[in-house]
């Protein structure tokens, strides 16, 4: 018998409003949402998929329309912000997406791959499964990956370097700590969906038992902390950096480095200086695309 076709909804974005079109489509469909970037024109769609017909109608089409409207309102730039809905088989809407993720090889110490793609690691490379769909981040992304880069750059072997992830999202870099040799590893977010997924990262890359993960508010943690981290990886939007920059400062040990990434470029000039009012100096950064992300050290480090 042969299966009724599904139904792909899908809006093309931009890489800067990713995040918000994914959380608006995932919210009106209740349902896991795919996205991918055309490498060569930098248009993102995010999509989900619909078994019955009726899922979408006018009334979800307006929900769109006016959430679309909103996140331009709040000062994203959600590019062509395009609906587009589309029958597709579904054996089609299975493979089909597969075709745009590539395994991500930071340096030789670490690779990024999807589950099939069975692409072997290099000699002593670390090596993360993660799937799109499923996450909330795959490294695809250019604030994800210049994060991943600083945890393998700052890792020394055979020495404990404890590290916190703030705003973990799919858990990849709290995974990836824990595959690079870090330890302890800490990793919160506030939102409950993302532990979940990230729980479920974690378990399936054998890593669940060696980091501590869980559901946490930045703005409700102590302004100190007992526990100090060679690497803290914080991924929030400016204001939120901005306002709880004490708490953050206060869990980074006096020679760790401090990586604040999820920044808009026209924004991270008043991060910095927010954080260098802290004590800290910039001493690395990229910029790619509508973001910047940033790696901080204290002013009285010698690096």
């Amino acid at each position: 018998m042969k299966k009724e076709p599904l139904l792909q909804i899908s809006v093309a974005t931009s890489l800067e409003a990713e995040e918000a079109v994914m959380e608006l489509l995932g919210g009106i469909f209740a349902r896991a949402v795919a996205v991918y970037t055309n490498e060569e024109t930098r248009v993102t769609v995010a999509s989900v998929y619909c078994a019955q017909r009726k899922e979408w109608n006018a009334a979800r089409r307006a929900e769109l329309t006016a959430g679309l409207q909103h996140i331009r309102a709040s000062g994203l730039n959600v590019g062509a912000g395009t609906i587009s809905a589309q029958r597709v088989a579904r054996e089609d809407w299975s493979e089909s997406w597969k075709r745009h993720f590539k395994p991500i090889a930071i340096g030789s110490r670490l690779l990024i791959k999807p589950s099939w793609i069975k692409r072997r690691p290099r000699k002593n490379q670390a090596v993360v499964v993660l799937d799109p769909g499923l996450s909330f981040g795959t490294g695809n992304h250019p604030t994800t990956a210049f994060c991943l880069g600083e945890l393998v750059a700052g890792r020394k072997a055979g020495t404990a370097q404890a590290f916190l992830d703030i705003g973990t999202g799919s858990g990849i870099l709290a995974i990836a700590a824990v595959k690079l040799g870090y330890a302890p590893v800490r990793a919160f977010d506030f939102d409950p969906e993302a532990v979940r997924v990230a729980r479920e990262n974690a378990r399936r890359n054998g890593v669940l038992t060696k980091m501590s993960l869980g559901r946490g508010d930045i703005m409700r943690l102590p302004v100190q902390s007992v526990r100090k981290y060679q690497l803290i990886c914080a991924n929030l939007i400016s204001n939120l950096l901005i306002a709880e920059r004490k708490r953050i400062v206060g869990r980074l040990r006096k020679e760790g480095t401090l990586v604040l990434a999820g920044i808009l470029q026209g924004e991270f000039g008043v991060v910095q200086r927010a954080f260098e009012g802290s004590g800290l100096r910039l001493v690395r950064s990229r910029i790619e695309g509508e973001w910047q992300s940033g790696a901080f050290v204290f002013k009285d480090t010698g690096i």
